[in-house]
């Protein structure tokens, strides 16, 4: 089995993954998970923030105390906690799963630092169905070509922090990426008042708030006399978890490097 840790017990993602491997993983056993230093769980039976009988080890604060006992931990917190557990895993030589979006340029490459010391998958999105996304997303950019404008149109729920989503912003690398341009000089996040034609070559990302939108996506591509739309709607929060536990369980024995969920699914 492999020793499974995971970050933010107490969080909504946090406890979906770690319900989802005790309940149904044949490979992964859950062996340490961690929690903010103020939260009430800390010091805690793992087995009593998710309301079950007693799992024989606690909730710590800390990675080196809550995943030192692990081969691999999952991480969907926030970028300068990731950082913090990518920079961990490289030094004890963890496996690590990041779910966590909103990072910058620089960030990015700090994980991909750590990575050179361990294996890590970091992908904006966990879902199998998202991955997939880009994949389709990236070869109709190619066999499209410039003729067709390309919008991506994101939706999640009020409470959504960073903006646009790391899958919308996925989704644009892989287009960037299938056109070989440079993203940041492509990107337009938002438009207003006398803006002029669209520039050929645009890629559009728009944000929508509200309600409780799990998340939604759509790429828009608009030719002269047609459209293509290629859509994906997460209906539960279930799919990232699985999407996780997926890859955790692939990162298995895997040599050091910064891996994706393509990766993970073959598509790469």
């Amino acid at each position: 089995m492999i020793k499974t840790g995971v970050v933010g017990l107490g969080g909504r993602m946090g406890t979906m993954i770690a319900n989802l491997l005790l309940d149904e993983s044949q490979t992964l056993t859950l062996a340490g998970a961690s929690e903010m230093p103020n939260s009430p769980l800390v010091d805690k039976d793992a087995g009593y923030a998710l309301r079950r009988a007693d799992l024989g080890f606690a909730v710590a604060a800390t990675p080196e105390d809550a995943f030192k006992n692990c081969d691999v931990f999952i991480d969907f917190s926030a970028p300068k906690a990731s950082l913090k557990h990518a920079a961990y895993a490289a030094a004890a030589g963890k496996a690590l799963v990041i779910g966590t979006t909103g990072m910058n340029d620089d960030e990015r490459a700090e994980v991909a630092a750590c990575a050179a010391k361990t294996p890590i998958v970091m992908a904006p999105n966990m879902s199998i169905g998202v991955n997939v996304m880009f994949k389709i997303a990236a070869e109709l950019t190619r066999l499209l070509g410039e003729d067709y404008d390309i919008e991506i149109v994101e939706a999640h729920h009020r409470h959504k922090k960073d903006a646009p989503s790391g899958t919308a912003d996925g989704l644009a690398r892989s287009i960037a990426a299938a056109r070989g341009v440079n993203l940041n000089e492509h990107a337009c996040y938002e438009r207003h008042g006398i803006i002029g034609e669209r520039p050929k070559g645009e890629i559009g990302i728009q944000t929508l708030r509200g309600g409780d939108i799990i998340g939604d996506h759509t790429v828009l591509y608009a030719g002269n006399s047609e459209r293509i739309e290629l859509t994906h709607r997460a209906h539960t929060r279930e799919n990232f978890a699985r999407g996780a536990l997926r890859a955790a369980e692939w990162l298995a024995g895997r040599e050091p490097g910064l891996y994706n969920m393509l990766d993970v699914l073959g598509l790469n």
